[in-house]
């Protein structure tokens, strides 16, 4: 990766030397425009309106248009605005980072120790761990004042923008003002559906699947020349079901989503089930071979006990005319 801006994080009298990467890429399929008769590449040229001829961008200069003035900024005088040229991210407040509303955040940046010793960054990393408290700092990046929030992510600092109070618009939507009776059965319902459904967010699990088809499209005309017929890639078009579906009742999505998850869930467990529903078996069968012998046990020990009190009564019973007639 390389850093796009070098500079020091300073908090009191706190310096920490630091490197700005980009955290984030697009991962689109770049796809540029073309003629469709014939193929050929659409480009866009840089044209002065007022003498026609194509303009290179080292000849191109910034502007502010109010009304019929227009008021042009150089790269020199745009680079000399002392905020521009502060190279310091200036932390502001450390806040609980549960007050940080999340529609502010926007784009988000790694921060790379830049000095020969690590200790500083090391230091406010622990330290915003064990706070847990997120820094809000403010710096210059591409001609714009920055508001963003200092935090940790697998070992480091990041830093991630925020957008300005102004930047982020009212939701006015009069259809929210209306009054809407919920039942305490579609209530229930809902939890349930929510219950079936709940489960540890692991981003790895989710795929951009337009990207993937695109990507399997733009491999197959490669393999096979541009005659392909896009219906072999795909396998058929599935339509548009449900466009002009009707609007069903609330409380039966609610229900056959509910009776889906459950089902899926279900099916999921299938061979488990099985094998408990086996070993249960198993179980009981032991069961009733351990009290069939149990009971076998017993009944070999009463008939014992029988026997030989039979054979001690026939050995009194010997012994008893020897006494009489003595």
């Amino acid at each position: 990766m390389r850093a796009i801006w070098t500079g020091a994080i300073t908090f009191g009298l706190v310096n920490v030397p630091v490197k700005l990467f980009s955290a984030t890429e697009d991962h689109d399929v770049e796809l540029h425009q073309v003629h469709a008769r014939d193929g050929g590449r659409i480009r866009y040229q840089r044209r002065c309106e007022v003498c026609g001829e194509t303009v290179e961008y080292a000849d191109i200069d910034r502007a502010y248009v109010e009304e019929d003035e227009t008021v042009i900024l150089t790269k020199d005088e745009l680079d000399a605005i002392p905020q521009e040229r502060n190279r310091e991210i200036s932390v502001v407040e450390f806040v609980p980072t549960d007050q940080l509303d999340p529609i502010m955040f926007e784009k988000s940046y790694f921060l790379r120790p830049a000095g020969k010793s690590s200790k500083a960054y090391v230091l406010l990393r622990r330290t915003l761990e064990q706070t847990d408290r997120t820094a809000i700092v403010q710096f210059a990046l591409r001609q714009k004042t920055r508001i963003a929030a200092l935090r940790v992510r697998d070992d480091v600092l990041v830093v991630q923008n925020l957008l300005w109070p102004d930047e982020v618009r009212e939701a006015e939507f009069p259809e929210l003002d209306e009054r809407v009776r919920i039942t305490a059965k579609e209530l229930q319902l809902s939890a349930a559906l929510v219950k079936s459904f709940s489960g540890d967010f692991d981003a790895a699990d989710f795929h951009d699947e337009y990207q993937e088809e695109l990507r399997k499209l733009v491999q197959a005309k490669l393999a096979e020349g541009d005659a392909l017929d896009t219906d072999a890639t795909f396998g058929g078009s599935e339509g548009d079901e449900g466009s002009d579906a009707e609007v069903i009742d609330l409380m039966a999505a609610l229900k056959e989503s509910v009776q889906r998850s459950r089902a899926a869930k279900k099916r999921g467990r299938g061979g488990s089930g099985a094998r408990r529903s086996a070993s249960s078996k198993s179980g009981a069968g032991a069961k009733k071979t351990t009290a069939k012998q149990t009971t076998a046990k017993k009944a070999t020990a009463k008939k014992s006990t029988t026997t030989k009190s039979a054979a001690k009564k026939r050995a009194t019973a010997r012994k008893s005319p020897k006494r009489d007639a003595a």
